[in-house]
């Protein structure tokens, strides 16, 4: 079993929000100097993350950047994001689940998307109906042109609701015959340049221009229910320095 296969939740775990993560003067002061990803190659692409806002903060410029090319870009959201606030009622939670189906809905149309699919499994859960989630996957990319792009996130991507869409998305695309790629998020919190649990060996970087990176900062800022504190003196769910970095070290695609 590789270090991939067996997922990364315990270095996750390790590094608390709190604490910062890995710097991001450390990502770019290593200089990666990863391959460029043709985008070009892409007849049309299906962007999965397990909640709203993964992919506009894994991927959001990439699919901008296709979009504004003329290929099709189809968000599809595995939960609604409902357990993001802890300790809330089941109508806290419906709520939720209602704002963040919102925000992703302008955020798909800020990086010029089509309106997202929502799958609504349950967050926190997903890899409980890991192999619905194949299925449903499997329905979707069964509909799209031989050669479409799955981008899921990264199996290894450290939040056990990351890595069962990264696993699920793989099964699907082998259904299927896409192209399987994968995107991290939180990799960038707790892992290191040259980290030996990162598969760099089959990394890229999306050619991005400041535009589409302008772009994706305005899609993110629409997810107010993760950015902004949800009552006084309470912190945001995701605090400022996870953006600020995300937009800072680019967009990686592991195929």
């Amino acid at each position: 079993m590789t270090i991939v296969q067996m997922g990364n939740s315990a270095r996750l775990a390790a590094a608390p929000l709190g604490d910062g993560g890995t710097p991001t003067t450390t990502w770019l002061d290593a200089g990666l100097h990863l391959p460029e990803l043709d985008l070009g190659q892409c007849p049309e692409m299906v962007v999965v993350g397990a909640h709203p806002d993964d992919e506009t903060l894994g991927l959001g410029a990439t699919a901008a950047l296709l979009a504004e090319a003329g290929i099709r870009v189809q968000i599809v959201s595995a939960s609604d994001g409902g357990a993001a606030h802890p300790n809330q009622s089941l109508l806290q939670r419906f709520e939720l689940e209602r704002i963040r189906r919102s925000e992703l809905r302008s955020a798909a149309g800020v990086l010029g998307l089509n309106a997202p699919i929502c799958l609504g499994l349950p967050d926190g859960q997903i890899a409980e109906h890991e192999d619905r989630l194949a299925d449903l996957l499997t329905e979707v990319l069964a509909t799209k042109p031989v050669g479409t792009w799955c981008a899921a996130t990264w199996r290894g991507d450290g939040h056990p609701d990351h890595e069962a869409v990264g696993r699920a998305a793989a099964a699907a695309a082998e259904h299927t015959g896409a192209v399987l790629m994968e995107y991290p998020v939180w990799m960038w919190h707790w892992a290191l340049p040259g980290d030996a649990a990162v598969p760099w060996d089959r990394a890229y970087a999306a050619p991005l221009t400041r535009s589409a990176i302008e772009r994706k900062n305005e899609a993110a800022q629409t997810f107010g229910s993760q950015f902004v504190p949800p009552a006084p003196g309470a912190g945001p769910v995701l605090p400022p320095f996870v953006l600020s970095r995300l937009l800072a070290v680019g967009e990686v695609l592991f195929r």
